[in-house]
């Protein structure tokens, strides 16, 4: 150990990655994961479909702009904690009011700087995402391994970070009335819906399809989130009583739910998909959309076939499903995040199509 190193990573392999520790100070057991993008740390720190995993930035400075009121996708961050190369704490930004390591402190989540983050980022791609302790330098090895392998990884997130009553966003342009339900919603969601005519009425991820269903809405909306979806019955359940009924769209873990609730499949991918960088091909135009993701499940390709889905974009990186329709059902979905906060502006027109699919359903009601 480094002189002066004063916080570590520990692998369940029993590998050792010191550094200095920001933000929080607590010791935390998540799974490891790492995210490609170049810019918006605040957005990936914030956003609730990273709920019990620390995330490894590869690009090698965190923290030089700080963080601006505005830019937050949920009000408490629930980031298991961040690893960062070099960390910044003097920001460079006329917008900014806190630096990160304020926010990481204030929500307990703690941040680990200077370590090899390509070395570490490698180790994730070899072997897979998996559980990791983030401690004190001083914890003996012997200890951290017994903690790892006693503590089991916890899979109520979307419970812990969805809303608890419904509340309401609301627009001057009022066009639609959309109800999301809220499996760990990014706030720039709602802020894409607003700015296209929708009022929003955000829900509990368990609220039962009658309480919709009295909502009147003209269109239901699936958030993204953490965890695996097969461990969010209450949605898919919710997903086959409305189907037909009104026009549904899902992004991230809302398409994982809507591909199930028809019947296809879901599998843990080896590290995930965490980026800005992924290209997918839409199947219907042929375009190529450089897209923004955050998942560690996919819909199985082979699965699909039978269920009334058909697959509409994939992967060009690893063939993996990206969308899916029915288009009887007024019902599609996409794996990737066309909110893109961080990330490409490619697939905003997604929203316009859901927008299309309530204007349709209106003019057949």
């Amino acid at each position: 150990m480094a002189k002066g190193f004063n916080r570590k990573l520990v692998l369940e392999d029993g590998s050792e990655f010191y550094g200095f520790g920001f933000g929080g100070g607590e010791a935390r057991v998540c799974e490891l994961v790492f995210n490609t993008s170049m810019v918006g740390y605040q957005e990936i720190v914030s956003d609730p479909s990273y709920t019990d995993q620390i995330v490894v930035m590869t690009y090698p400075l965190i923290g030089n702009y700080g963080t601006a009121d505005d830019d937050f996708e949920t009000k408490t961050p629930t980031i298991g904690g961040l690893v960062v190369r070099e960390y910044n704490d003097n920001p460079s930004n006329f917008r900014y009011t806190k630096t990160l390591s304020e926010i990481l402190e204030e929500n307990h989540i703690p941040g680990l700087a200077g370590v090899d983050t390509r070395l570490l980022t490698r180790s994730i791609r070899d072997y897979g995402s998996r559980k990791v302790l983030l401690c004190d330098a001083a914890t003996p090895l012997g200890e951290a391994l017994a903690l790892l392998e006693a503590t089991e990884l916890r899979r109520d997130q979307v419970r812990r970070v969805s809303c608890k009553k419904r509340w309401y966003s609301r627009t001057s342009n009022h066009r639609f009335d959309v109800v999301a339900v809220d499996c760990g919603i990014k706030l720039n969601i709602i802020r894409s819906l607003n700015r296209r005519g929708c009022n929003v009425t955000v829900v509990p991820y368990d609220t039962p399809a009658e309480v919709i269903e009295g909502m009147k809405p003209d269109g239901i909306f699936l958030s993204n989130g953490p965890g695996d979806p097969e461990d969010v019955g209450p949605v898919i359940e919710l997903v086959r009583q409305l189907r037909g009924r009104h026009p549904i769209c899902g992004i991230c873990l809302g398409h994982q739910l809507i591909s199930l609730a028809y019947g296809a499949k879901t599998y843990k991918l080896k590290f995930g998909h965490r980026g800005g960088n992924h290209p997918v091909k839409n199947l219907k135009t042929g375009r190529i959309e450089i897209t923004s993701q955050n998942h560690s499940y996919a819909v199985d390709a082979a699965s699909v076939a039978g269920t009334g889905l058909e697959v509409t974009h994939v992967n060009l990186l690893d063939n993996t499903v990206e969308g899916v329709a029915c288009r009887r059902d007024r019902v599609f979905s996409v794996q990737y995040h066309p909110e893109s906060a961080p990330g490409p502006q490619d697939s905003g027109y997604l929203f316009d199509e859901f927008l299309e699919m309530m204007k349709e359903a209106q003019s057949h009601a």
